[in-house]
């Protein structure tokens, strides 16, 4: 798990793949999932930079803007997992088959009031946890569409890092969603990239560095997702001497 220091410097060693590679690396996607209503907002900015840098390593990107979808955060009644016989609505639907495809997931959001705001939160409770029951995950059960990929959280606060840790904020939200998420949705890896002091105006040379740091993070995501493929499919080969994995099922178990 990285903080918000450690992501900018982790893709240095994670270059020489892309150049050896038995995988075609546009079959690698991303799901970029933001979650700001202002289309002029740094959190939009750093995922331009994001998947920028991912497009550049020839990986693919699809974006999902949730205040532009006009997402509905509301779980509903006949939806939730636990109720026998529920169904999904068609809105998360279409989130849930993004989210399928892609190889990792990437979260980009502002924290508000110490908390991320409410179209995450639904985002979390309709899309990352369709169909996960959690008395089956008492059972030993952990089947659900993210197990086995990757989440990228990215967040940006007004206030300072050290703040957000002297008010237990950090720890919060670092338990809450970093670590939580992770387990409960067995996922392979869990990336935290944390922004601070983005106020407006920022400084030039600051928005400099934080875009170079995202860009960073999709270096190394892009490096370990490749790795991971090219892995799968050595694996396969040994097993049966042919076939092609799905980009969508790599897991950490392959390494």
């Amino acid at each position: 798990m990285v903080g918000s220091q450690g992501a900018h410097s982790a893709s240095q060693g994670c270059l020489r793949p892309f150049r050896h590679a038995s995988i075609n690396p546009s079959t690698i996607e991303h799901l970029v999932v933001i979650g700001h209503p202002r289309k002029d907002s740094f959190n939009h900015s750093l995922a331009e930079a994001y998947c920028e840098r991912v497009r550049s390593r020839g990986q693919a990107v699809v974006v999902r803007d949730l205040y532009s979808a006009g997402f509905d955060p509301l779980l509903k009644s006949d939806e939730h997992p636990e109720i026998t016989g529920s169904a999904g609505c068609a809105d998360v639907a279409l989130e849930v088959a993004a989210m399928a495809r892609a190889a990792a997931v990437v979260i980009i959001y502002p924290i508000w009031y110490g908390m991320p705001p409410a179209v995450i939160v639904g985002y979390v409770d309709r899309v990352l946890g369709a169909g996960l029951a959690i008395s089956a995950f008492h059972r030993g059960r952990r089947e659900n569409v993210m197990a086995g990929k990757g989440l990228v959280l990215m967040t940006t606060s007004a206030s300072t890092l050290p703040w957000l840790a002297s008010q237990g904020q950090w720890h919060g939200l670092r338990s809450a969603f970093d670590l939580y998420l992770e387990t409960i949705l067995s996922l392979a890896s869990c990336d935290h990239e944390h922004f601070d002091s983005i106020v407006s105006p920022l400084l030039p040379t600051y928005a400099t560095e934080c875009l170079g740091r995202a860009g960073d993070l999709a270096d190394k995501t892009c490096c370990r997702l490749l790795d991971a493929a090219n892995q799968h499919c050595k694996h396969l080969k040994l097993l049966t001497g042919e076939g092609r994995p799905s980009t969508a099922s790599w897991t950490a178990s392959d390494h």
